[in-house]
């Protein structure tokens, strides 16, 4: 007792198990460097894996500028290994030793015990090691040098022979045929180490990406190493509560179970359900129901639980369409399972019928076949898709199961974001998977409409009207304040103040719905914002000049520009080369660490943030992508930090020119070039530091960071 108490508990820390990675993730053992130097400063030129033996191999380089490197070595051995002549073929095509293999090695074949840890604000997150492999330099040169070695004696001594002599007497050869292999032997063959080293090395490489320690795709993979519910939802088994902890010590004899009635294997009471915990048993009521709303999941649940946790928890296991809770697609069709109808595997379906979800997600009706045509599945399976979560109308299609939940969306405005940012990632990957067109035609999200049907011509002409009238009397509205501010303001001398005409909304909108199209949505409390958000003249929002002695939305004196100006530099100088497409992704991330009601919530277009990019002092790099390539539009959009202030904007301006007329390079045409536009005096660190900030290598050639198509 005396030495408790001189041993005070000065801390408690929360213990989370994250499990996103624990099926994926490995340590990597590398051999012992200075400390002053670590592996991620080392540019690895290659790697590639074979996954089921669990073996890699990187290929770093050599920094053969360093004093401690011996040059004469270095070439001997190039010479060895490749011989005078080089080729694409060569080990070494710079006739010189300036790279290393390193090949891995499983250390243990039990990592149960082991586990990778991440201290975040006061909390321990652990995720369980998949393997550990340790790395260790490869030598393969040296066969090689020795395979070259032989062929040149074998050709000293064939030609030391005479070459005259008699074609060789014709010799009678004996053929023989195998007798028929029992199956002992072929027991014994297949368990044989030639045999296993055989097919070891009959397995295909998988050549792989490195991404570095700042790379954001790195950053984004370090996230999965939180526990994504650290409410102890998903941690079920570092929160048990006592009565659980007592089962599990003292669990009940096999002849009080054989007393209890036996239920079918697929039926589960309530009074059961009631004992699992919270994550399983929303798991198991979305799995068996598909759809439901959040008030009836509450009801089943019972009163006593957190409607928070239970948001939480929801969220791990079903995607919100129109206000009700879907089930997720991969929980219905768990991996490495499949179709029992055509066989095709659960991705194919997991994708095919996150199609149907998203098709929801814009219009109460789908249609069978329309989706059968994009997913190319049977119809069997786009039947059990669409009963899942909608029931057909003769002549009419598929209508959504439930009707639209406003209550929901209008209580719960952080979720429904959160939720229309991760439908946003899955558009885009639908889009690019089954080659699909954006819709030009802007739909309101589940957050801002109430249930859509199907609407006569005539109807929507007379919305339109009556849209168009409620804006041009906003506007005039808006445009007459402004007038009176301009007069009541001292206003500088030689300035003119603007008066535009105001556009023929009114009939833009009248003619577009006569012609069968959607008119363009406008909600009376915001549609003013959004029209001078994104919908100013271009003689207004050219330049970012003011309006009538006032700024415009776009202008860098808004919290909104200001907060985007901010996000954009602070990316641009950890990523320096991005795309459209990747900077839109990095946004979303952006958006879902910021508290509900940010100012960046009200809402950023496309244009506006490349317009931020471009003041920010980046520059839109025009990279002559093939023809045949599967790139989207927003892929193809490069934009680069052209001046950071420090030593490297000329080599990064040169390298970026290089690229503008160039979809993929060989480092020698980068290292002449650089060479000829910079000096003699280019060091090969500055060449490496250049194309790790702004390049990718793939298959011996270089492409600026995410325009490589693998």
């Amino acid at each position: 007792m005396a030495n408790e108490e001189d041993d005070p508990v000065v801390q408690e820390i929360d213990v989370y198990l994250a499990k996103s990675l624990a099926e994926k993730l490995y340590l990597f053992q590398y051999p012992v460097r200075p400390a002053s130097m670590t592996y991620d400063d080392i540019p690895h030129l290659s790697a590639k894996i074979k996954p089921k033996q669990q073996k890699v191999e990187l290929e770093m380089a050599i920094d053969t500028l360093n004093p401690n490197y011996c040059r004469s070595k270095g070439e001997q051995i190039a010479l060895n290994v490749d011989g005078a002549c080089t080729d694409e073929t060569s080990t070494y095509s710079s006739k010189l030793m300036d790279k290393q293999t390193f090949c891995s090695s499983q250390t243990t074949s039990s990592t149960s015990r082991y586990a990778a840890a991440l201290y975040r604000q006061g909390e321990l997150h652990l995720t369980p090691l998949h393997g550990i492999l340790q790395l260790r330099p490869s030598f393969s040169y040296l066969d090689k040098a020795d395979a070259k070695h032989r062929e040149r004696e074998a050709a000293n001594e064939a030609g030391d022979s005479s070459q005259d002599e008699a074609e060789e007497d014709v010799k009678q050869i004996t053929v023989r045929f195998s007798r028929p292999e029992s199956e002992q032997a072929r027991q014994r063959r297949v368990q044989s180490y030639e045999f296993l080293q055989k097919k070891h090395a009959e397995e295909p490489w998988v050549h792989l990406r490195y991404h570095g320690l700042r790379d954001s795709r790195s950053e984004h993979e370090r996230q999965y190493l939180l526990c994504q519910g650290s409410s102890g939802v998903g941690n079920t088994e570092l929160g048990k509560s006592p009565s659980e902890y007592l089962l599990m010590l003292m669990p009940p004899s096999q002849e009080e179970e054989k007393d209890k009635p036996v239920a079918p294997s697929n039926v589960l009471s309530m009074a059961q359900l009631r004992t699992l915990p919270l994550a399983d048993q929303i798991k198991i009521l979305m799995k068996n129901v598909k759809v439901m709303p959040f008030a009836n999941l509450m009801s089943l649940l019972g009163p006593s639980v957190d409607s928070v946790a239970v948001l939480r928890g929801i969220q791990k296991v079903a995607m919100l369409v129109q206000g009700n809770w879907v089930v997720k697609s991969d929980i219905l069709y768990p991996k490495d399972s499949s179709s029992p109808h055509s066989g095709v595997p659960a991705e194919v379906l997991c994708r095919g019928r996150d199609f149907v979800m998203w098709k929801f997600t814009q219009s109460r009706w789908v249609v069978r076949k329309e989706v059968a045509a994009v997913t190319k599945l049977c119809a069997e399976d786009v039947k059990d898709f669409l009963e899942h979560m909608a029931v057909v109308r003769v002549s009419r299609g598929w209508e959504f199961l439930l009707p639209h939940d406003g209550e929901f969306i209008k209580k719960h405005p952080d979720v429904v974001q959160r939720q229309r940012m991760l439908w946003t990632g899955i558009q885009a990957k639908l889009e690019k998977v089954y080659n699909l067109v954006k819709e030009t035609t802007p739909k309101k999200p589940d957050g801002q409409s109430g249930p859509a049907g199907l609407v006569p011509g005539d109807q929507r002409v007379q919305v339109a009207k009556s849209r168009a009238q409620q804006n041009h009397t906003l506007l005039g509205q808006e445009l007459q304040r402004r007038k009176e501010q301009a007069r009541a303001s001292a206003v500088l001398p030689g300035v003119r103040i603007k008066e535009e005409p105001l556009s023929d909304e009114g009939e833009d909108e009248e003619e577009q719905a006569a012609e069968g199209g959607e008119p363009m949505d406008t909600l009376p409390s915001g549609g003013l914002q959004s029209r001078l958000t994104n919908g100013l003249p271009a003689a207004w929002a050219a330049g970012g000049d003011s309006f009538n002695g006032h700024p415009t939305p776009g202008c860098a004196s808004t919290p909104v520009a200001q907060e985007l100006r901010a996000f954009v530099e602070a990316t641009f100088q950890r990523q320096f080369v991005l795309t459209l497409s990747e900077l839109k992704r990095l946004f979303n991330l952006h958006l879902a660490s910021l508290p509900p009601g940010h100012t960046l919530f009200s809402g950023i277009s496309d244009r506006m943030l490349q317009d931020t990019v471009l003041a920010a002092g980046c520059k839109q790099i025009l990279v002559p992508f093939p023809p045949q390539t599967a790139a989207s539009p927003d892929e193809q959009k490069v934009f680069a930090l052209w001046e950071s202030g420090d030593m490297s904007d000329q080599h990064r301006q040169v390298l970026l020119e290089i690229f503008s007329k160039n979809y993929r390079v060989r480092r020698n045409m980068i290292q002449s070039r650089l060479t000829q536009e910079c000096g003699e005096d280019l060091s090969k660190q500055e060449v490496d530091k250049v194309l790790k900030d702004c390049c990718v290598s793939y298959g011996g050639m270089w492409y600026l960071k995410g325009t490589v198509q693998s």
